[in-house]
């Protein structure tokens, strides 16, 4: 006989953990406790010292439950209780520093959806059915431990049978903290684009609501983490009008569906893409639009327009579920929310804000104190690799391989902002936040930082931040006081994002390829080579400056870089482009004076920036003129690529100061010698992308070569480019190169802080 004290952490709370084991322990004959606590669980098991072995070796293996994870799990053995004759658990302990876990938003699981659709169930097409294996978690939780009171849940007082199902230690139910039902629950009903009610029974309502979606009407619909604005994704019309009275005229909207079998209809959906749907963490997954398509109504044309894809997730609220069980196959779900605003999850402010968008309103009363987007994935060889970590994912932590003394904030980027605090020995990153450019957004951000500051119970006494002085989260971390500031090259960070999800320090060959970052020489960086590790970097090679001619008008206006990379390659009379340009001006007047800036160098700024060379080119090649969301115009000359092309376009390379430099200006001139002999798009478009696969590799090449190193990292929103993405890493693990990319995190700028966090986190312990 003996005793032990096991302390657990990870995912732990919420998930059907304690019951679990209290299970386990009858069935092997053991006696003790568990509890939850502010860093876990911790537990006592007396008995053999072989049946506490394969009780800890069962919670980790399929006995787990489905939403737990462990990181952590410490033994010591302790005196043994006389007389305890049962195993039982006990209440949380509240006390000390918190640093367990908050469990993320997930998916209703199958044995609710069964429940629910059971007539003979007490929660018979109730809404909001969930348990311990399923429903909000991070969105209602207010402080941790995880318990009902620190919830949003704490204003409902459960009637008595979903109390016994809380009570009882062998229901599915088992402090499952949101339990509730159509007596005792929260509820939903329908409003009018006023907020006064039209319908008030919850059913009904779902009803209602669903012809109303058959008919075109738009309707805003809370649900997990916010509302969404829905319409029928099928009907033009309704699509036509939420895009108008949203002001989102060109970015694709995401849809909804009930089953894979309606998304295999419109797209190609492999294994393993369809697992990652149908997983609790139920992300938008972007998934390529077939060629011909299976019978069924079409999409209408305005849901993704531009894009050889489409950004689809399967119902994963229980009000989902009975919405689709009457209404439309395909829903378009997009945010609610006004164009670049934060999402809005409150009843009042939806009203307001979406009175003018929506025709009516599905509200509920379980207050969400978190709002959360959907998370964006997208599929690289078999796995999810994420777009836009947020619902289902967050706040799960990456962990340092040392604790940490001191707290940290990291502040992020500008655009796709997220913020990351670092707590002893988790990285603790934050949801998706937004572009703080939006006032709204940023204010968001602020009072983001503040709830998580207490939610994760974490005092900073350092703020990393990025070196660019004009970004908002710049400006937030300079004003703060009596704090320590690092500040931290933008695609150090990247790499160091990428070092941090898979917990190595480096040295690495860094390949980091975006659209802005502040470079150390005040020049705008963007396609870089570093060798870099957490405690520092070097700059090994870039992309060759070019000017930059008009600031931040060029990102939205490609053909500004367009004319700075074809003045380098022609010269600035452009001999030869006569036809060529024709087409493709717009405005000859801001084309005249844009080529009189280059000339005299004025309002130009050095660059190094591949995103505003895959605007120029994309440009050149008739996609757009414009580019009215983040990465529009490279999304569409991705989406044109013919893969089946062999050619590429050849890079130059040249050297200063030891420094290697990417010329594209050869690239260019060859492209426009196509585009004058007729070359079809989508042949030049994948020359172009050949020709930046066999520059990344020969630049790794280089650069092990030279230091001897062969694990290469890429990262940067470039690297968002599928094929661009999938054929590097392939080409380089050919050549034997160890390849890390961004999976669990972002490559574009929602994966920054992560990398600020980590480099600041290694300097402190320097």
């Amino acid at each position: 006989m003996e005793r032990q004290r096991i302390i657990i952490t990870g995912a732990v709370q919420g998930v059907g953990f304690r019951p679990t084991v209290f299970r386990l322990a009858e069935h092997l004959g053991l006696t003790g406790w568990i509890r939850n606590d502010t860093a876990g669980v911790v537990m006592e098991l007396q008995g053999t010292g072989q049946a506490i072995e394969r009780l800890l070796a069962r919670l980790q293996t399929d006995d787990k439950p489905r939403l737990a994870s462990i990181i952590t799990c410490r033994q010591q053995p302790v005196p043994v209780a006389c007389g305890e004759k049962a195993f039982s658990i006990l209440a949380s302990d509240a006390s000390g520093d918190p640093r367990v876990q908050v469990t993320p938003d997930t998916a209703v699981c199958e044995a609710c959806l069964t429940e629910m659709r059971d007539a003979r169930d007490f929660r018979h097409a109730y809404p909001f059915i969930n348990c311990t294996h399923c429903g909000p978690r991070y969105s209602i939780v207010t402080s941790v431990p995880y318990d009902r009171p620190n919830t949003t849940m704490s204003v409902f007082a459960m009637c008595e049978t979903c109390q016994q199902q809380y009570d009882n230690p062998a229901d599915r139910r088992f402090h499952a903290q949101p339990v509730a039902c159509p007596r005792c629950g929260p509820v939903c009903w329908l409003t009018d684009a006023q907020g006064r009610t039209l319908e008030a029974d919850p059913g009904r309502s779902i009803t209602q609501a669903a012809e109303a979606l058959k008919h075109g009407k738009i309707v805003a619909i809370k649900g997990v983490g916010g509302f969404h604005l829905a319409v029928d994704a099928c009907q033009e019309g309704a699509v036509a009008r939420l895009r108008e009275r949203k002001h989102r005229d060109h970015k694709p909207f995401a849809l909804m569906a009930s089953s894979v079998a309606v998304i295999k209809r419109h797209c190609e959906v492999d294994a393993d893409a369809e697992v990652v749907l149908a997983s609790a963490q139920s992300p938008i997954v972007l998934l390529p639009k077939k060629a011909v398509k299976v019978l069924g109504p079409d999409l209408a044309s305005g849901v993704a327009p531009g894009v050889n894809t489409l950004g689809w997730m399967l119902c994963y609220a229980p009000l989902h579920w009975m919405l689709f069980d009457q209404g439309p196959d395909v829903l378009v779900m997009t945010s609610g929310n006004v164009s670049n605003e934060p999402l809005i999850c409150d009843n009042d402010l939806a009203v307001s804000r979406l009175g003018e968008i929506a025709d009516l309103f599905v509200m509920h009363n379980r207050e969400i104190h978190r709002q959360v987007d959907d998370s964006i994935v997208h599929m690289i060889n078999r796995n999810p690799v994420l777009l836009r970590r947020s619902r289902g994912y967050m706040p799960a932590p990456v962990y340092l391989k040392q604790a940490n003394t001191s707290a940290i904030l990291a502040a992020g980027s500008d655009l796709k902002n997220t913020f990351c605090f670092v707590k002893q020995d988790q990285l603790l990153c934050s949801e998706h936040i937004g572009d703080l450019a939006d006032a709204g957004v940023y204010r968001h951000f602020v009072q983001s930082v503040d709830h998580l500051k207490g939610l994760f119970d974490v005092d900073p006494v350092v703020v990393a931040c990025d070196l660019h002085p004009g970004y908002y989260s710049t400006q937030y971390a300079q004003q703060l006081k009596q704090v320590r500031m690092i500040q931290v090259q933008h695609h150090w960070a990247h790499v160091a994002s990428c070092l941090a999800e898979h917990q190595v320090d480096g040295p690495v060959i860094g390949l980091v390829a975006d659209g802005t970052g502040y470079g150390v020489d005040g020049a705008v960086w963007g396609c870089e080579c570093l060798i870099a590790s957490l405690d520092s970097f070097q700059r090994f090679g870039h992309l060759e400056y070019f000017s930059l001619p008009g600031g931040d008008k060029a990102a939205r206006e490609p053909w500004r870089p367009g004319l700075s990379l074809l003045t380098q390659a022609f010269g600035p009379d452009l001999e030869g482009l006569d036809g060529l340009l024709e087409q493709r001006v717009g405005d000859t007047e801001a084309w005249d004076v844009v080529r009189q800036q280059l000339g005299r160098g004025l309002n130009c700024v050095d660059t190094s920036s591949l995103g505003r060379v895959f605007d120029a080119v994309a440009w050149l090649l008739g996609l757009g003129s414009t580019n009215h969301f983040d990465a529009q115009l490279p999304m569409a000359l991705e989406s044109v690529v013919d893969v089946s092309v062999a050619g590429a376009y050849e890079l130059g390379f040249d050297t200063l100061d030891e420094v290697v430099l990417w010329d594209v200006i050869p690239v260019i001139r060859d492209l426009v010698t196509d585009i004058q002999a007729g070359c079809e798009v989508p042949v030049m478009a994948a020359k172009f992308h050949w020709a930046w696969i066999e520059g990344f590799v020969a630049m790794a090449e280089i650069a092990q070569i030279r230091t001897g190193l062969d694990t290469v990292v890429l990262s940067g929103g470039v690297f968002c480019n599928r094929i661009l993405l999938t054929r590097t890493i392939k080409a380089l693990t050919q050549l034997g190169f160890d390849v890390l990319w961004n999976q669990s995190f972002p490559a574009n700028d929602g994966g920054i802080a992560l990398g600020q966090a980590a480099i600041a986190a290694k300097k402190v312990t320097l």
